[in-house]
């Protein structure tokens, strides 16, 4: 590690994901200048606690120089993640995780009033798993309703009750007015809501700054900051998300937009992805398939590829059946049909987006371990027809450090 010099000044990020905790910290250049990460152990459930300690242990391993010098900290978690806790802090629930499916009643409750633009529909809003904290767990002594992000910031902070508003947009708060509606406020206690901050505003008598989810810090850490510029996240499935000068909000699309600033990052996630790659090739296959593959010469398939029936974005459709057939006898070209299927799905998104009021992509940056397939990348640049340029990094905790040190709120305002 570089000496550090005692007069800089420097910015963590924490981002909490789904099998661990990374910290980076960059000075005010964005140079990286020290990174930890401690990964969960394997088949244990995911507790307040466990992400403290992470979160603990990653700090301890900062040389003793950055520490003092630290001027900001923002942290990123899962998206939906929640749990209740009391005037300390302390919680008086368990953590209801962002995938968690149990609250179907609440949900029900929550469309009948919710409009149709907003964040808290579906069974893994962060807003239904509030409300089914609050019957199951009635006698305890809960003074907020924190995300994981708002926790681990308010054990910072050494105070609670305050949030940001990416991951408060599935609470149901309101991006638009930037408020708590009254159809909010009439499902569950007013008290119990956060303070909602702009991701990266400094929360007041402390270095912690407001942070936001980790899908959000992994954009951010890409140098997308422009209209039109673009991410694509090709992992177990395909997300995606462009910068916006408006809102889209489209969920019978499957679409939804989140604040950034003065702009709006809007975008959707297809079922499709890796997830479908490796229910038929193993990943020591793909190494050695892809290498081989001709994506200047098309295979003429028109796959849809899902793991199985039903599809998020760009078709709403629980119902979308995969289309997978006829399969090649040659494990190249269905492979390759795979992949094309793939990128007409991640074109047709983005049309999709520009029809309702985006711009279509001017620049496209990849993350996600798709990301390292060259075959694919041609694909895809040929078909969406729009430049592909390099992610300045892929770790969503690179972007939590960039909310930390004021740069997003700089990029993300309008001229």
């Amino acid at each position: 590690m570089p000496a550090v010099p005692n007069n800089s000044c420097y910015y963590a990020g924490i981002d909490l994901g789904t099998s661990g905790c990374r910290l980076i910290v960059i000075d005010g250049n964005q140079v990286v200048r020290a990174e930890a990460r401690v990964i969960y152990p394997a088949n244990i459930a995911q507790t307040p606690d466990l992400w403290w300690a992470a979160v603990q242990q990653v700090l301890a391993e900062l040389p003793a120089a950055i520490r003092e010098h630290l001027r900001g900290i923002a942290v990123d978690g899962t998206s939906g993640t929640l749990l209740l806790a009391d005037a300390a802090g302390n919680p008086t629930t368990p953590a209801l995780m962002y995938n968690d499916a149990r609250a179907l009643l609440q949900a029900q409750r929550i469309a009948a009033l919710a409009p149709r633009e907003s964040g808290a529909h579906g069974v893994t809003s962060s807003l239904a798993k509030l409300l089914w904290l609050l019957e199951a767990y009635p006698d305890q002594p809960h003074a907020y309703a924190l995300h994981q992000a708002d926790w681990i910031a308010g054990k910072l902070a050494g105070h609670f009750g305050f949030s940001d508003e990416n991951n408060c947009l599935k609470l149901g708060y309101d991006p638009v007015k930037r408020e708590w509606s009254a159809w909010v406020k009439a499902l569950v206690p007013e008290a119990l809501l956060p303070k909602v901050y702009a991701p990266g505003d400094r929360i007041v008598e402390s270095l912690v700054h407001a942070g936001t989810t980790d899908s959000i810090a992994a954009f951010i850490a890409t140098g997308a900051s422009e209209l039109g510029d673009a991410v694509t996240s090709l992992g177990s499935t395909i997300a995606l998300k462009i910068i916006s000068d408006k809102p889209i909000f489209a969920p019978e699309f499957g679409i939804y937009s989140h604040r950034l600033g003065d702009k709006w990052l809007a975008g959707g996630a297809s079922n499709s992805g890796g997830a479908v790659l490796l229910q038929y090739f193993s990943r020591d296959d793909l190494q050695r398939l892809t290498p081989q593959l001709r994506p200047e010469i098309p295979t003429g398939l028109d796959y849809y590829p899902l793991t199985k029936t039903g599809e998020r974005f760009p078709h709403a459709n629980p119902q979308w059946l995969p289309r997978l057939t006829p399969r090649p006898a040659d494990d190249v070209q269905f492979l390759q049909a795979l992949l094309e299927g793939m990128s007409r799905i991640e074109q047709e998104g983005w049309q999709r987006l520009h029809e309702l009021g985006a711009p279509y992509p001017k620049t496209l940056r990849t993350v996600g371990g798709g990301s390292r397939n060259p075959a694919w990348m041609q694909m895809r640049a040929k078909l969406i027809g729009v430049s592909l340029v390099p992610s300045k990094h892929d770790e969503a905790a690179f972007g939590a450090a960039l909310l930390a040190c004021g740069t997003m709120q700089r990029s993300f305002q309008c001229a």
